[in-house]
Protein backbone atom coordinates (compact mmCIF):
# COMPACT_ATOMS: atom_id res chain seq x y z
CA UNK A 1 0.00 0.00 0.00
CA UNK A 2 1.39 2.82 -1.20
CA UNK A 3 1.87 6.05 1.72
CA UNK A 4 0.09 9.03 2.45
CA UNK A 5 3.07 11.10 0.88
CA UNK A 6 3.34 9.16 -2.45
CA UNK A 7 -0.71 9.32 -3.33
CA UNK A 8 -0.76 13.02 -2.23
CA UNK A 9 2.46 13.79 -3.79
CA UNK A 10 1.11 16.71 -6.11
CA UNK A 11 -1.39 18.21 -3.26
CA UNK A 12 1.64 17.91 -0.85
CA UNK A 13 4.15 19.69 -2.98
CA UNK A 14 1.69 22.84 -3.70
CA UNK A 15 1.01 23.03 -0.22
CA UNK A 16 4.10 23.58 0.92
CA UNK A 17 4.50 25.91 -1.87
CA UNK A 18 1.26 27.85 -0.22
CA UNK A 19 2.56 27.51 3.12
CA UNK A 20 5.99 28.92 2.37
CA UNK A 21 4.06 31.91 0.81
CA UNK A 22 1.37 32.52 3.36
CA UNK A 23 4.66 33.00 6.01
CA UNK A 24 5.50 35.85 4.43
CA UNK A 25 2.66 38.58 5.65
CA UNK A 26 4.57 41.41 4.19
CA UNK A 27 3.70 39.99 0.55
CA UNK A 28 -0.23 39.67 0.65
CA UNK A 29 -3.21 40.52 1.78
CA UNK A 30 -4.12 43.81 0.47
CA UNK A 31 -7.89 42.49 -1.16
CA UNK A 32 -10.60 42.93 0.30
CA UNK A 33 -12.72 39.75 2.40
CA UNK A 34 -14.20 37.88 0.33
CA UNK A 35 -13.08 38.92 -2.81
CA UNK A 36 -10.77 35.17 -3.46
CA UNK A 37 -14.14 33.49 -3.18
CA UNK A 38 -14.55 30.05 -1.18
CA UNK A 39 -11.87 27.58 -3.20
CA UNK A 40 -13.75 24.79 -5.66
CA UNK A 41 -13.68 21.17 -6.07
CA UNK A 42 -10.84 21.62 -8.83
CA UNK A 43 -8.86 23.77 -7.02
CA UNK A 44 -9.33 27.15 -8.31
CA UNK A 45 -10.82 30.16 -6.70
CA UNK A 46 -14.59 29.68 -6.94
CA UNK A 47 -17.79 29.14 -4.78
CA UNK A 48 -17.60 25.27 -4.19
CA UNK A 49 -18.69 23.46 -7.31
CA UNK A 50 -17.40 25.80 -10.00
CA UNK A 51 -14.71 28.10 -10.31
CA UNK A 52 -15.56 32.22 -10.71
CA UNK A 53 -13.33 34.48 -12.55
CA UNK A 54 -11.76 36.04 -9.04
CA UNK A 55 -8.39 34.56 -8.12
CA UNK A 56 -7.23 32.62 -5.06
CA UNK A 57 -6.00 34.50 -2.02
CA UNK A 58 -5.98 38.11 -0.73
CA UNK A 59 -3.12 39.82 -2.83
CA UNK A 60 -3.31 42.67 -4.64
CA UNK A 61 -1.55 43.59 -7.91
CA UNK A 62 1.72 43.38 -6.39
CA UNK A 63 1.58 40.88 -4.20
CA UNK A 64 1.92 36.87 -4.61
CA UNK A 65 -0.74 35.05 -2.60
CA UNK A 66 -1.79 31.60 -1.77
CA UNK A 67 -4.72 29.33 -0.22
CA UNK A 68 -4.61 25.90 0.64
CA UNK A 69 -8.35 23.87 1.05
CA UNK A 70 -10.41 20.77 1.62
CA UNK A 71 -13.41 19.51 1.36
CA UNK A 72 -16.09 16.70 1.70
CA UNK A 73 -18.85 15.54 0.31
CA UNK A 74 -21.47 12.86 1.70
CA UNK A 75 -23.70 11.63 -1.19
CA UNK A 76 -26.37 9.16 -1.35
CA UNK A 77 -24.24 6.61 -2.56
CA UNK A 78 -20.77 8.00 -2.62
CA UNK A 79 -18.42 10.02 -1.00
CA UNK A 80 -15.98 12.85 -2.56
CA UNK A 81 -13.21 14.18 -1.05
CA UNK A 82 -10.45 17.06 -2.35
CA UNK A 83 -7.59 18.73 -1.42
CA UNK A 84 -6.57 21.24 -2.88
CA UNK A 85 -4.02 24.65 -3.16
CA UNK A 86 -2.99 27.51 -5.20
CA UNK A 87 -0.69 30.48 -5.54
CA UNK A 88 -1.68 33.94 -7.28
CA UNK A 89 0.79 36.06 -8.47
CA UNK A 90 -0.08 39.60 -8.86
CA UNK A 91 -3.69 39.26 -8.98
CA UNK A 92 -3.34 37.84 -12.44
CA UNK A 93 -2.48 34.86 -12.32
CA UNK A 94 -3.48 32.22 -10.78
CA UNK A 95 -1.78 28.32 -10.52
CA UNK A 96 -3.19 25.35 -8.87
CA UNK A 97 -3.77 21.58 -8.16
CA UNK A 98 -6.01 19.35 -6.71
CA UNK A 99 -6.90 15.87 -6.18
CA UNK A 100 -10.52 14.44 -5.72
CA UNK A 101 -10.81 10.89 -4.51
CA UNK A 102 -14.53 9.21 -5.06
CA UNK A 103 -15.50 6.45 -2.71
CA UNK A 104 -17.29 3.35 -4.37
CA UNK A 105 -17.63 1.54 -1.50
CA UNK A 106 -21.58 0.55 -2.56
CA UNK A 107 -20.11 -0.80 -5.94
CA UNK A 108 -17.31 -2.63 -4.16
CA UNK A 109 -14.62 -0.82 -6.16
CA UNK A 110 -11.46 0.88 -5.29
CA UNK A 111 -12.20 4.41 -4.97
CA UNK A 112 -11.54 6.55 -8.21
CA UNK A 113 -8.43 9.52 -7.87
CA UNK A 114 -8.48 12.24 -10.32
CA UNK A 115 -5.67 14.92 -10.08
CA UNK A 116 -6.38 18.54 -11.61
CA UNK A 117 -3.55 21.14 -12.35
CA UNK A 118 -5.20 24.35 -13.51
CA UNK A 119 -4.39 27.96 -14.29
CA UNK A 120 -6.34 30.98 -14.71
CA UNK A 121 -5.55 34.39 -15.89
CA UNK A 122 -7.40 37.83 -15.15
CA UNK A 123 -7.78 39.08 -18.35
CA UNK A 124 -9.54 42.23 -17.15
CA UNK A 125 -11.60 44.33 -14.79
CA UNK A 126 -12.27 44.18 -11.29
CA UNK A 127 -14.74 41.94 -9.12
CA UNK A 128 -15.71 45.32 -7.04
CA UNK A 129 -14.17 48.38 -8.80
CA UNK A 130 -15.07 47.91 -12.23
CA UNK A 131 -18.53 48.12 -13.65
CA UNK A 132 -18.23 45.57 -16.25
CA UNK A 133 -16.79 43.18 -13.21
CA UNK A 134 -13.87 41.06 -13.49
CA UNK A 135 -13.00 38.17 -16.67
CA UNK A 136 -10.45 35.46 -16.34
CA UNK A 137 -9.95 32.97 -18.52
CA UNK A 138 -9.04 29.14 -17.03
CA UNK A 139 -7.42 25.79 -18.17
CA UNK A 140 -7.52 22.58 -16.45
CA UNK A 141 -5.82 19.73 -17.27
CA UNK A 142 -7.31 16.51 -15.31
CA UNK A 143 -5.86 13.10 -15.26
CA UNK A 144 -6.77 9.84 -13.33
CA UNK A 145 -4.68 7.59 -11.49
CA UNK A 146 -6.11 4.38 -12.64
CA UNK A 147 -8.49 4.71 -15.68
CA UNK A 148 -9.57 0.96 -15.98
CA UNK A 149 -12.94 1.50 -14.96
CA UNK A 150 -13.64 4.81 -17.08
CA UNK A 151 -12.62 2.98 -19.76
CA UNK A 152 -14.65 0.19 -19.48
CA UNK A 153 -17.66 2.05 -19.16
CA UNK A 154 -16.80 3.80 -22.96
CA UNK A 155 -15.07 6.43 -21.89
CA UNK A 156 -12.27 7.43 -24.66
CA UNK A 157 -9.61 8.54 -22.44
CA UNK A 158 -8.17 8.54 -18.46
CA UNK A 159 -7.03 12.30 -19.20
CA UNK A 160 -8.49 15.55 -20.55
CA UNK A 161 -8.22 19.12 -20.95
CA UNK A 162 -11.03 21.78 -19.96
CA UNK A 163 -11.00 25.40 -20.71
CA UNK A 164 -13.34 28.17 -19.70
CA UNK A 165 -13.84 31.79 -20.01
CA UNK A 166 -15.67 33.56 -16.51
CA UNK A 167 -17.14 36.66 -15.57
CA UNK A 168 -17.89 37.80 -11.91
CA UNK A 169 -19.32 40.86 -10.29
CA UNK A 170 -20.32 41.68 -7.01
CA UNK A 171 -23.34 44.90 -7.04
CA UNK A 172 -22.77 46.79 -4.31
CA UNK A 173 -26.15 47.35 -2.57
CA UNK A 174 -28.24 45.87 -5.97
CA UNK A 175 -30.57 43.64 -3.72
CA UNK A 176 -32.56 45.54 -1.05
CA UNK A 177 -29.15 47.57 0.13
CA UNK A 178 -27.33 44.37 0.15
CA UNK A 179 -24.58 43.01 -2.06
CA UNK A 180 -24.97 40.84 -4.53
CA UNK A 181 -22.76 38.55 -6.22
CA UNK A 182 -22.82 36.78 -9.81
CA UNK A 183 -20.62 34.59 -12.13
CA UNK A 184 -21.44 32.82 -15.09
CA UNK A 185 -18.79 30.96 -17.15
CA UNK A 186 -18.71 29.04 -20.59
CA UNK A 187 -17.23 25.58 -20.20
CA UNK A 188 -15.52 23.44 -23.52
CA UNK A 189 -15.12 19.88 -21.84
CA UNK A 190 -15.19 16.39 -22.71
CA UNK A 191 -15.03 15.16 -18.67
CA UNK A 192 -17.50 12.76 -17.53
CA UNK A 193 -18.83 13.36 -13.73
CA UNK A 194 -15.97 16.37 -13.79
CA UNK A 195 -13.26 13.69 -15.15
CA UNK A 196 -14.00 10.94 -12.72
CA UNK A 197 -15.19 8.87 -15.09
CA UNK A 198 -12.69 9.33 -17.95
CA UNK A 199 -13.39 11.63 -20.97
CA UNK A 200 -15.17 11.33 -24.00
CA UNK A 201 -17.42 8.95 -25.12
CA UNK A 202 -19.47 6.59 -27.58
CA UNK A 203 -22.52 9.42 -27.78
CA UNK A 204 -19.80 11.86 -28.18
CA UNK A 205 -16.07 12.32 -28.31
CA UNK A 206 -15.75 16.27 -29.52
CA UNK A 207 -16.09 18.84 -26.93
CA UNK A 208 -19.31 20.11 -25.27
CA UNK A 209 -20.12 23.81 -24.41
CA UNK A 210 -21.76 23.93 -21.21
CA UNK A 211 -22.22 26.70 -19.07
CA UNK A 212 -21.82 27.32 -15.22
CA UNK A 213 -23.68 30.23 -12.71
CA UNK A 214 -23.36 31.12 -9.36
CA UNK A 215 -25.40 33.72 -7.44
CA UNK A 216 -25.27 34.74 -4.18
CA UNK A 217 -26.31 37.17 -1.41
CA UNK A 218 -24.03 38.72 0.84
CA UNK A 219 -25.96 40.00 3.99
CA UNK A 220 -22.23 41.43 5.34
CA UNK A 221 -19.02 40.71 4.79
CA UNK A 222 -18.49 37.89 6.68
CA UNK A 223 -21.26 36.14 5.00
CA UNK A 224 -22.45 34.61 1.51
CA UNK A 225 -25.91 32.84 0.84
CA UNK A 226 -25.96 31.53 -2.52
CA UNK A 227 -26.71 28.76 -5.68
CA UNK A 228 -24.63 27.21 -7.98
CA UNK A 229 -25.53 25.53 -11.56
CA UNK A 230 -23.36 23.47 -13.71
CA UNK A 231 -23.93 21.79 -16.75
CA UNK A 232 -22.50 18.42 -17.63
CA UNK A 233 -22.30 16.63 -20.96
CA UNK A 234 -23.82 13.10 -20.92
CA UNK A 235 -21.57 10.90 -23.23
CA UNK A 236 -21.58 7.21 -21.40
CA UNK A 237 -24.09 4.61 -23.03
CA UNK A 238 -26.20 3.56 -20.21
CA UNK A 239 -24.97 5.52 -17.62
CA UNK A 240 -26.61 9.17 -18.43
CA UNK A 241 -25.59 12.23 -16.89
CA UNK A 242 -27.18 14.88 -15.06
CA UNK A 243 -26.51 18.98 -14.08
CA UNK A 244 -24.86 19.27 -11.03
CA UNK A 245 -26.17 21.95 -8.00
CA UNK A 246 -25.72 23.32 -4.91
CA UNK A 247 -27.32 25.66 -2.22
CA UNK A 248 -24.31 26.83 0.03
CA UNK A 249 -23.54 29.05 2.98
CA UNK A 250 -20.34 30.63 3.41
CA UNK A 251 -18.84 32.10 6.26
CA UNK A 252 -15.69 34.60 6.81
CA UNK A 253 -14.57 34.71 10.17
CA UNK A 254 -11.87 37.25 9.06
CA UNK A 255 -10.03 37.38 5.72
CA UNK A 256 -7.61 34.53 6.16
CA UNK A 257 -10.69 32.14 6.58
CA UNK A 258 -13.84 30.39 4.62
CA UNK A 259 -15.77 27.64 5.69
CA UNK A 260 -18.12 26.50 3.45
CA UNK A 261 -21.58 24.53 4.13
CA UNK A 262 -23.83 23.38 1.60
CA UNK A 263 -26.95 20.89 0.14
CA UNK A 264 -25.47 19.53 -3.20
CA UNK A 265 -27.29 17.27 -5.84
CA UNK A 266 -24.86 15.67 -8.31
CA UNK A 267 -28.12 13.75 -10.13
CA UNK A 268 -27.13 10.11 -11.55
CA UNK A 269 -23.55 8.80 -10.65
CA UNK A 270 -22.32 5.70 -12.65
CA UNK A 271 -25.97 4.42 -12.96
CA UNK A 272 -26.90 5.35 -9.41
CA UNK A 273 -30.20 8.01 -9.15
CA UNK A 274 -30.29 10.94 -7.07
CA UNK A 275 -26.60 11.24 -5.65
CA UNK A 276 -27.89 14.44 -3.11
CA UNK A 277 -26.27 14.81 -0.04
CA UNK A 278 -24.00 17.94 2.02
CA UNK A 279 -20.89 18.97 1.16
CA UNK A 280 -18.71 21.01 3.90
CA UNK A 281 -15.07 23.02 2.78
CA UNK A 282 -12.26 24.34 4.87
CA UNK A 283 -10.35 27.46 3.15
CA UNK A 284 -7.26 29.03 4.19
CA UNK A 285 -5.82 32.21 1.82
CA UNK A 286 -3.32 34.68 1.95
Amino acid sequence: MRSVREKYSCVLMLLALALLLAALPARAGSRLTATGGAGSIEGSAGGGLIPWAVLTGTASDTETGAGVGMSHAWLDDYQLHTLSAAVTINNRLELSVARQILSLDTLGLDSLQLDIFGLKARLWGDLVYSRSGQFSAGVQYKTLEDDALPLALGARQGHGVDAYLSHSKLWLGAAAGYNLLSSVSLRATRANQLGLLGFGGPKNEAYHAVWEGALALMPNAHWALGMEYRQKPDQLNGLPEDDAKDLFVAWFPQKHVTATLAWLDMGRIAGLDRQQGVYAALQLAF
